[in-house]
């Protein structure tokens, strides 16, 4: 192993060093400050007799009298079942005080792409205990389904949410032994206030017992931001694909990564894509995205939930954009929803989950899921569109159907996707609540629902209580 003291360059995130031999991409480097503190690093570019590095740790410190050794490796993360309820930095160093991790392997945090004939074709319900995904959106076993959110939303509220509940209940609705379903929980350039109350969470609810932690906080190096979720991700295919959990991957805020990613390529002096952001950006997310997944004769499985939130709102920016043509669709959060005070604040209108149909029905969750879920979306759909028209006309102008479809709408909103962040349904309290407020409009109305379904679960008395409503607002 040679040692260099051939800095020339110090550039942002980034040192450049000259050598003598051939240098990997991707190879580990250690750095010795003339303080005596050693930093990692990791080669980002490797030409002849010049080497570009880009450190984890930050540059401070690094002077051109540093030493450079070239370590013969790449990254590679420490994997063991006994991960599981540890909490571990950024670049995957024990934060917890617990003891030290004695791996049963080392796994390079690149990974290995699953061989499209190879893979098993998602369509296993995870239940994770919301009725606007769970009954709406379906979360499938290997998909992966972001969460489009903005500033100021609660997206890390519903996260935990997910994290804590999440469940994959076997044929007939039944939940597995909890010990067979497994959290990766990655955080990449949240405050010290988001990190405490992640904490304080996954420690209140016992969800930490079945989670591993990796936390990269805003004031660490962006650098290691572009590592964390490759760790999390090599830690989700061990606890998958040899000891046969089902992991569900957290991945908050996929926009901090992305900025992560300008910033070194401004430093590196690239010319930049749209927005400033680099042109391989959407071949950098599939790569993390597309390891989600399962695997013909493996029975563990890794599922996605990656979380960013858009500048501006702005659906059309680079990062939802290029992240929605690479995933199966997206849950939606929204502004008005959220001054409502409506939580989670869901929109099921723009949301989707594209392996949904193949994720629910009979012996999955139940029979009339489906069926409940294409009529609950065309009812709110119609019922959004008739609060524009009050707006100009006035609800006394509308018809007895109208105004049914317009109380559809608000209840909706107020029973259905509003239940709290403490509320973990199953997926037949979800349903049984779909029929209730189903059953406020005419039998006639329910056109995309078994005519067998109607009879079994059309309640008599909320079509009552309906008509009484809609009565009342006519005399008004």
């Amino acid at each position: 192993m040679k040692e260099y003291e051939t800095i020339t360059e110090i550039s942002g995130p980034l040192v450049y060093a000259e050598v003598d031999e051939p240098v990997g991409y991707d190879e580990i480097v250690e750095i010795e400050t003339p303080g005596g503190e050693t930093k990692r690093g990791q080669v980002l570019e490797s030409e002849e007799g010049v080497v570009a590095i880009q450190v984890f740790e930050g540059t401070t410190g690094i002077d051109r009298n540093a030493s450079v050794r070239f370590l013969g490796e790449t990254l590679k993360m420490p994997v063991t079942e006994d991960l599981l309820g540890r909490v571990l930095d950024g670049s995957g160093q024990p934060i917890d005080g617990g003891p030290e991790i004695i791996p049963d392997e080392r796994r390079d945090i690149v990974g290995a792409a699953i061989n499209p004939v190879s893979r098993e074709y998602p369509e296993e319900f995870i239940q994770t205990g919301v009725s606007s995904i769970d009954g709406m959106n379906t979360l499938v076993r290997g998909q992966k389904l972001p969460i489009f959110s903005a500033s100021g939303l609660p997206h890390n509220d519903l996260a935990l949410q997910i994290a804590r509940q999440a469940t994959v209940p076997e044929e007939g609705g039944e939940d597995n032994d909890g010990s067979e379903f497994a959290v990766i929980f990655g955080a990449m350039g949240i405050t010290q206030e988001e990190a405490n109350e992640f904490m304080d969470d996954f420690e209140r609810t016992g969800a930490l017992e079945r989670s591993v932690v990796f936390m990269n906080l805003a004031d660490d190096p962006a650098v290691e931001r572009t590592v964390t979720p490759r760790l999390a991700l090599t830690t989700a295919e061990y606890l998958a694909f040899e000891k046969d959990y089902h992991v569900l991957v957290v991945l908050t805020d996929m926009t901090n990564y992305c900025e992560a990613l300008r910033e070194i390529g401004a430093a590196r002096e690239e010319v930049p894509g749209r927005r400033g952001y680099p042109g391989y950006m959407y071949t950098d997310l599939a790569q993390l995205y597309e390891r989600a997944g399962r695997i013909k004769g493996e029975d563990g499985s890794v599922t996605q939930i990656p979380i960013l939130t858009m500048p501006g709102d702005d659906d059309t920016h680079p990062i939802p954009d290029l992240t929605g043509y690479i995933t199966e669709g997206q849950i939606m959060m929204d502004r008005d929803l959220n001054s409502q005070g409506v939580q989670p604040p869901v929109d099921v209108l723009p949301s989707l989950s594209r392996l949904m149909d193949d994720g629910i029905g009979e012996g999955l969750t139940r029979e009339d899921h489906a069926d409940v879920s294409d009529q609950m979306y065309a009812a709110y759909a119609e019922g959004e569109d008739l609060r524009d028209l009050v707006n100009i006309v006035g609800r006394e102008a509308l018809s007895e159907r109208d105004n049914k479809y317009l109380d559809f709408a608000d209840q909706f909103e107020a029973e259905f996707v509003d239940q709290g962040f403490d509320t973990n349904r199953s997926i037949d309290e979800t349903l049984e609540i779909g029929w209730d407020l189903l059953s406020t409009l005419p039998k006639t109305e329910l056109n995309r629902i078994d005519e067998d379904l109607i009879e079994e679960h059309y309640r008599e008395d909320a079509a009552a209580e309906g008509d009484e409503t809609a009565e009342e607002v006519s005399a008004d």
